[in-house]
């Protein structure tokens, strides 16, 4: 079934990765890395089902050759950082709904890119993957990489940073929000895009960005293992990283489960007096704080009709006097009439 799946990864300088690298295994090509002059060939790659680079449509009438020259793409990428702890790339890694035929699968990923494109005015450098055919491995797991460059694109090469990479504070200069709103907005924008692919396609299933709990699902998320932990044990060998992450999990999930039945047993038994006078007192504070605030002059006249009323409601008859029949009175003997008959 459809899962929601949104990572959001970075390559830079300072934990020496390499987007031209990271481009040439996405894409399945063989590119040479101009700045180390390394060449990283996955030419061999039999599971890539779509490549293709998207561009700001402002550049659609433009030469933009270079640009949609991969190698070169990302060679300028390279080439434009000279930081020793630049950013080079972002990538976007989303889980594809295996409900979706392929062609909607590709509309779906070309029309998010396109998205992202005309926001932040990059380069994204799209990979669609089919599941790999190995033992362990989930015949479901399509999915795409988005790698984006960390600069504006131009008719004459990269420009500069996207705001996406600015921090909060050139970002409040010019009026834009915290940073961490844009890995929301994006987290959101998936969910949605890839609902309204399913509902075009007429699928019941649907997908949430959205954490259990605010979803009102109370049970315990599984465990995450992380990638060297589980191609470990994908290729035979034992994993403890892995074993203790699971027990983990699942001394989580019986905690759950504890605290679950102790609330059901806690509500079935019946409540001793004290309970009763503490919860009575904790309604009557909520209600009192929920209660607009009065002015001295409105309270002293609210005091003054509550003492009308109970003292109207008190009064005796004078001796010798008789009490005239109220309307209540004449309603309730009129009822005992009928009943009589």
């Amino acid at each position: 079934m459809a899962i929601y799946f949104l990572n959001i990864k970075t390559f830079g300088r300072s934990n020496g990765s390499s987007a031209v690298s990271a481009a040439a295994y996405r894409a399945g090509e063989r590119i040479r890395d101009e700045r180390s002059g390394k060449i990283y060939d996955h030419s061999d790659r039999q599971d890539v089902m779509h490549r293709e680079i998207i561009l700001p449509s402002q550049f659609a009438a433009d030469d933009m050759g270079w640009a949609q020259d991969r190698a070169n793409l990302w060679n300028a990428a390279e080439g434009a950082e000279t930081r020793k702890n630049a950013r080079v790339a972002r990538e976007y890694l989303v889980a594809l709904p295996p409900e979706l035929p392929h062609e909607h699968r590709l509309n779906l990923v070309r029309g998010f890119s396109q998205e992202l494109v005309e926001r932040y005015r990059f380069a994204v450098d799209v990979a669609i993957h089919a599941p790999r055919n190995y033992p362990g491995s989930d015949p479901r797991n399509f999915h795409a990489h988005l790698l984006a460059t960390t600069r504006e694109v131009t008719t004459a090469g990269l420009g500069a940073k996207t705001t996406l990479e600015w921090n909060d504070a050139n970002r409040r200069e010019v009026g834009l929000g915290p940073g961490i709103n844009e890995l929301l907005h994006v987290r959101q924008r998936w969910a949605e895009a890839a609902n309204e692919a399913l509902q075009e396609a007429h699928l019941g299933v649907r997908i949430d960005h959205r954490t259990l709990q605010a979803q009102g699902i109370d049970r315990e998320p599984g465990p995450h293992i992380p990638r060297a932990a589980f191609e470990m044990e994908r290729q035979g060998y034992r994993s403890v990283v892995a074993e203790r992450l699971r027990e983990e999990h699942q001394a989580r999930v019986e905690s759950r489960l504890q605290r679950s039945a102790q609330q059901a047993s806690a509500a079935a038994e019946p409540k001793s007096i004290e309970e009763t006078r503490r919860q009575s007192a904790e309604n009557w504070l909520r209600r009192r704080e929920a209660q607009p605030a009065l002015s001295p002059a409105e309270l002293q006249r609210q005091s003054i009709e509550n003492w009308l009323r109970w003292r109207e409601a008190h009064a005796q008859p004078t001796r010798g006097d008789t009490a005239k029949p109220t309307h209540d009175d004449t309603a309730k003997r009129t009822r005992d009439d009928d009943l009589a008959l």
